[in-house]
């Protein structure tokens, strides 16, 4: 059996693959955003919180993280509305990526905050921080910068991996890349050149996004990551061989001039 590979007739489709690559690019921008900000309170309330509220929290990660995207799509599209929310589909796209996004989220901080020294905090408390100042000025400006580029890898690999898992929220309508695709086959009938692209399309936005994104992170926690007391920056600890050359280059010619017959 020969296939035949046709692309000609995607041209006229190339504006709504581009539409779709934005919705893709939108939804993924707002609930890292909202993500990040439920993922840094979750995880200080792990960490700090009351019995009850870290009980609630541990309560919506486990619910979260063991059940799938699809279904806590599909409870916030069509469950809250008997419940008289109603919401369109992008704002129900951007609610359960959001969700889904903090409940990770908030482990991989929380992990990150237990990463960090507590000699750090003990450190603020002799400089007379006391009770809520602590925490507050400690965790917000020592604590909590550390902790995040500690995780920001782990952090990363979870964005990408809820962009990569927004393609079913094209199952409520939302006129993402998956549903571009979905429609795009539907006339031309060219499933598998469909989705080959598509699939490209999604490999090259992850790779430019973990690009983009790692570089922002060396740009915001230089030097914040977390060492271990009396441990040196890796910087300190760079061989700099340019003046290990000059140096062993100037031994040599010493010894070749002592050694030279008079």
């Amino acid at each position: 059996m020969t296939y035949v590979f046709d692309f000609s007739g995607f041209g006229i489709y190339a504006g709504m693959l581009a539409r779709g690559v934005a919705v893709t690019l939108w939804l993924t921008a707002v609930s890292t955003v909202l993500g990040g900000f439920v993922g840094i309170a979750g995880a200080s309330i792990s960490v700090a919180g009351p019995r009850w509220a870290r009980t609630l929290v541990a309560t919506y990660v486990e619910l979260i993280r063991n059940t799938p995207f699809l279904v806590q799509l599909f409870f916030v599209f069509f469950g809250l509305p008997g419940l008289g929310i109603h919401i369109n589909e992008m704002q129900a796209a951007i609610l359960a990526m959001t969700v889904n996004l903090g409940a990770y989220a908030t482990e991989i901080v929380r992990a990150g905050i237990d990463s960090i020294p507590r000699g750090q905090v003990q450190a603020a408390q002799a400089l007379g921080l006391q009770g809520r100042q602590v925490f507050r000025q400690v965790f917000r400006h020592v604590v909590l910068p550390q902790a995040l580029a500690n995780v920001f890898p782990a952090l990363l690999s979870q964005v990408l991996i809820v962009m990569l898992g927004s393609a079913v929220v094209s199952q409520i309508s939302v006129p993402d890349l998956t549903s571009a695709a979905d429609f795009i086959q539907s006339r031309n009938f060219r499933s598998f050149e469909s989705y080959l692209i598509v699939t490209a399309t999604y490999l090259f936005l992850s790779i430019v996004l973990r690009q983009l994104l790692n570089r922002l992170g060396r740009g915001l926690f230089a030097g914040r990551t977390a060492r271990t007391p009396g441990t040196p920056h890796t910087s300190a600890v760079r061989p700099n061989w340019r003046n290990a050359w000059t140096r062993f280059a100037s031994r040599r010619s010493q010894t070749l001039a002592t050694e030279r017959p008079q």
